[in-house]
């Protein structure tokens, strides 16, 4: 008798499914998705995250991530791409999606799930805009971001772990660098971004072994110290020696401290 009645009631259950199927999923379709960016720079030692400072409920007049909502017809990655052409200007850039944030009751709107990515540019070719949302664009220090809207902290936190992360197996860092840099940027890029204290020589020992970097056959100008060699990142290289097997690894040094 148990037996025939739950048939009886999954059977009602698929016929109902079945004669109504777009109502039956009625209640999954309410979510909105958005993206946000973290995007990362880097200028005179800091690594840097850029900001909109928001004009519109809710968290009006606080700092947040770059974002907004996907539009229906859009893509995710064409999305972000979107958002961070509007907020500076670039196209073709280092983008990667991070991970995606669903917890309920982290908009006031409703359920809204968005996608992160984080972006690697360099700071000399942004022209910032703000537009949208956006009533000021700013760049800030990563240590130094203070309250943010929405769970944008977190989001930022695990961006950061993952450029930490990433920067160990892969030569992204020089996205970071314009075309022409000394040894001394890059050790203090890693530097700021590792917020660890790198040996000098051991770092360009290692760097230089790798067989990445072109010299440029040029020094530094207009410096009060004795001019630096500068190099560029040789990408056709590493792709090369990566189809070979090549392992791309660096290492942290000790951590900074405080006095």
């Amino acid at each position: 008798m148990v037996t025939f009645s739950l048939s009886l009631w999954l059977t009602t259950q698929v016929s109902r499914s079945l004669a109504h199927p777009q109502k039956s999923f009625d209640a999954y379709f309410k979510s909105a998705f958005t993206v946000d960016n973290v995007i990362f720079g880097f200028d005179e030692g800091k690594l840097k995250i850029l900001l909109i400072k928001r004009n519109e409920d809710p968290f009006d007049n606080y700092w947040a991530l770059p974002g907004y909502f996907v539009k229906e017809d859009e893509d995710l990655d064409a999305a972000a791409e979107r958002v961070l052409r509007e907020v500076t200007g670039l196209k073709n850039v280092y983008l990667e999606q991070v991970h995606s944030f669903g917890a309920p009751g982290r908009h006031d709107f409703g359920r809204v799930i968005t996608i992160a990515y984080y972006s690697l540019i360099t700071i000399a070719d942004v022209e910032l805009h703000a537009a949208g949302v956006a009533q000021e664009v700013a760049w800030h220090n990563v240590s130094d971001i203070g309250t943010l809207a929405f769970d944008h902290e977190r989001i930022v936190e695990v961006a950061y772990s993952r450029l930490k992360r990433s920067i160990r197996s892969r030569p992204i860092g020089f996205e970071l660098l314009p075309p022409a840099f000394t040894l001394t940027d890059l050790q203090h890029l890693y530097e700021a971004i590792w917020e660890v204290e790198l040996e000098k020589r051991n770092f360009r020992k290692k760097i230089l072994s790798m067989d990445l970097l072109k010299d440029l056959g040029r020094s530094q100008k207009g410096v009060a110290h004795r001019p630096a060699k500068l190099y560029s990142f040789d990408e056709n290289r590493y792709r090369e020696l990566e189809e070979d097997g090549f392992n791309f690894e660096l290492k942290e040094g000790k951590r900074k401290t405080t006095a």
